[in-house]
């Protein structure tokens, strides 16, 4: 049972009477439903519907934890601040806690210290569960590199290594497939471009997952092809398998006219990932 350090990840601690409806009308997650003990994914988004900052949110005692990667933490502090108004609320870093992430391989997950703090990652059961600690009293027996490894191999994209903030939408990134995305709260940041594109069906960008069949895993950003088309680009890899920003409907051309997609030169294949429920061309290839 792996237990891993994520050091590029930090805590934003938002507290305060107002916590709930604070974060509420401005995050794509629902966090009125959010139980103890689970990490929901979640997203503050631009007014135009696109990922400003992602992360998971948990309760802690009257406020929450947002789990965050640890660059954005002052940008994100300053954002939520922006749109505090008058809500009761304290927004601040949390720099005594750690992050860390322990998944199962066999079904069961190891014992930790007593204070470590346990969150199930609500995105998919076998991301295993999110683990916040005293800084300097956790020890681990896996690599941060091995849980990426992990995540990619599940399909799960994360923000400013699979997409550029400012740039996606969440459809994209696939939150709206890995729980991040309510569509029957109210209002919030950027809402109105999310919803059109729920209701549409016109997410026709999607992150997938990429495997490289004859060759290492191009640098991320390489530019994926099928003939002369170009398909998206490529996001983190691991070894042979990766994830990648892909147009649907241009693989779908590919994919009929028998072209082979290419990722700096590589052939890779692109896949649909287990836990997703949209249309995928194989899909409509074989309901033909």
């Amino acid at each position: 049972m792996p237990i891993a350090l994520l050091p590029d990840r930090a805590v934003v601690a938002v507290s305060g009477p107002d916590a709930l409806p604070f974060l509420q009308g401005i995050l794509t997650c629902n966090v009125e439903t959010l139980p103890e003990g689970e990490a929901r994914l979640g997203a503050l988004l631009t007014p135009q519907g696109k990922i400003q900052f992602d992360f998971l949110v948990s309760r802690a005692g009257d406020g929450f934890r947002l789990d965050v990667a640890a660059e954005r933490v002052p940008d994100l502090v300053k954002r939520l601040g922006l749109y505090r108004l008058r809500a009761k609320v304290t927004i601040a870093a949390d720099p005594t806690l750690g992050v860390a992430v322990a998944w199962a391989k066999d079904g069961s997950l190891a014992e930790t210290a007593a204070e470590t703090v346990r969150v199930r990652d609500g995105r998919l059961p076998a991301l295993g569960e999110r683990l916040y600690f005293a800084e300097g009293a956790f020890s681990a027996d896996a690599t941060e590199a091995d849980y990426h490894a992990h995540r990619i191999g599940l399909g799960v994209p994360e923000g400013g290594r699979d997409f550029a903030f400012s740039d996606a939408f969440p459809h994209e990134a696939l939150m709206d497939q890995l729980g991040g995305v309510d569509f029957k709260k109210g209002c919030y940041v950027g809402q109105e471009v999310v919803s059109r594109m729920q209701h549409r069906g016109t997410a026709r960008t999607r992150i997938l997952p990429i495997v490289y069949r004859d060759g290492p895993a191009p640098e991320p950003g390489t530019e994926v092809t099928a003939g002369a088309r170009s398909l998206g680009v490529t996001g983190s890899r691991a070894g042979e398998r990766g994830l990648a920003t892909i147009r649907l409907d241009r693989l779908g051309d590919a994919l009929a006219a028998g072209e082979p997609v290419r990722a700096g030169g590589t052939v890779a294949g692109v896949m649909k990932p287990d836990f997703a429920t949209f249309a995928f061309p194989s899909d409509t290839a074989a309901a033909g």
